[in-house]
């Protein structure tokens, strides 16, 4: 059985059985190279795959991992059943690098900072068959099919790694974390809370604060959005339409995904973007001491979780209408935009609207106070009244 070694520095050797140049004119153009041809299976199961937007989801992180998939099922039993046609039942993988020499001597692949690009799965799965069964008298290795596309275009790479996988189903916050767009988030988070690391990618578990829930900062940001400059993304400035804030997480993301695109190109997203790179780690914290706070105690609503008698966690379909309500001390100072609250704030009445809301408009359901405008409407008409106190003082 040939292996695959990794040679000096970030070099990598990659045993092949066949292999052809297929690159196209246009490629040749742009000085990029394509491959293609068969290897042995063991070839791949060394390889590094940091460019993929997403990973191998069966087996790390232990039960925090998802259940194997249709995917690897499939796979699994193509390779436990009919190994000898893997093959041809199999989709291949497309791989990445930097440069290459061919060695066609010894049909070898010397690969600069190889990356798989799609067929993580594929390996994982090949992995799980060769520690199960390579130590049988009748094992038997089959071929994996190969695309090598050989680039320096970091930025190229990234749109492969996305346009590879679309058929996968990629999450959109692993598209959003493999283009960058969450890197700059990230930094403005750890100005407030230092040790945070963004969620970048679906194999990203949020558990034991080892990440910080990306998408859900993203939807608090919006929630804290003062209403004027939400009209500014043509979406509905009337804050008691905040409800997507709760319910359309993805809606969130894409919508951030476009301020950051835009944001070099256009004043006005510019500055927009800059309110998230402001008030992320602050909007956090908001969010957490309001997930727990104590003034929800004796308050009667039986929806919350709780530790020793004590408020572990608000549900979100509550606490998303009470920030919303927050939008209205959201102000820019000077360049930077920051969350005022006024002195003569009461946040008991704060509170005690809400509950009143939760059972007399949403009826004591969490979920309908999260989509429901008039709950929206009706805390933040409670703020703004403390706001404009606060600018008269």
């Amino acid at each position: 059985m040939t292996t695959s070694t990794r040679a000096a520095g970030a070099a990598f050797e990659f045993s092949y059985i066949t292999c052809r140049n297929i690159s196209a004119p246009e490629d040749d153009a742009a000085g990029r190279k394509v491959y293609s041809g068969h290897a042995p299976a063991s070839s791949v199961l060394s390889l590094e795959d940091d460019e993929n937007v997403r990973e191998y989801l069966v087996g790390t992180y232990g039960n925090q991992k998802h259940a194997p998939t249709l995917v690897h099922q499939a796979i699994r039993k193509t390779l436990e059943d009919q190994p000898d046609q893997f093959s041809i039942l199999n989709g291949g993988m497309v791989i990445v690098t930097r440069a290459v020499e061919v060695d066609d001597k010894r049909k070898i692949l010397v690969l600069q900072r190889p990356s798989i690009i799609n067929g993580s799965q594929t390996q994982g799965e090949l992995d799980r068959y060769f520690t199960k069964y390579r130590s049988s008298p009748d094992f038997f290795e089959p071929s994996i099919k190969f695309e090598l596309i050989v680039t320096t275009d970091d930025g190229l790479i990234a749109e492969i790694s996305i346009a590879r996988n679309f058929q996968n189903d990629v999450r959109p916050i692993s598209i959003a974390g493999r283009r960058g767009q969450l890197d700059e988030l990230e930094v403005a988070v750890q100005k407030d809370i230092p040790s945070a690391k963004l969620r970048k990618s679906e194999t990203d578990i949020v558990v034991d604060g080892e990440y910080l829930d990306t998408e859900k900062l993203i939807q608090v940001m919006f929630a804290l959005m003062p209403g004027a400059v939400l009209k500014s993304l043509d979406e509905d400035g009337d804050a008691s339409n905040k409800v997507f804030t709760y319910s359309q997480k993805t809606r969130c993301l894409k919508l951030f995904q476009t301020l950051v695109d835009a944001s070099g190109e256009d004043s006005e997203f510019s500055d927009v973007y800059q309110y998230f790179l402001d008030i992320a780690g602050k909007a956090w914290k908001l969010y957490g001491r309001w997930k727990s706070h104590p003034g929800f105690s004796g308050t009667g609503i039986p929806s919350f979780e709780r530790e020793n008698g004590q408020v572990a966690e608000v549900p979100d379909g509550i606490i998303f209408p009470i920030l919303s309500a927050f939008s209205a001390f959201v102000d820019r100072s000077g360049k930077k935009w920051e969350i005022n609250i006024p002195d003569v704030f009461d946040e008991n009445e704060l509170i005690e609207a809400a509950a009143q809301a939760y059972m007399e408009i949403a009826s004591r359901n969490p979920q309908t106070m999260g989509k429901s405008k008039a709950c929206y409407s009706t805390l933040l008409r409670l703020t703004g009244l403390y706001a404009r106190l606060g600018r008269a003082n």
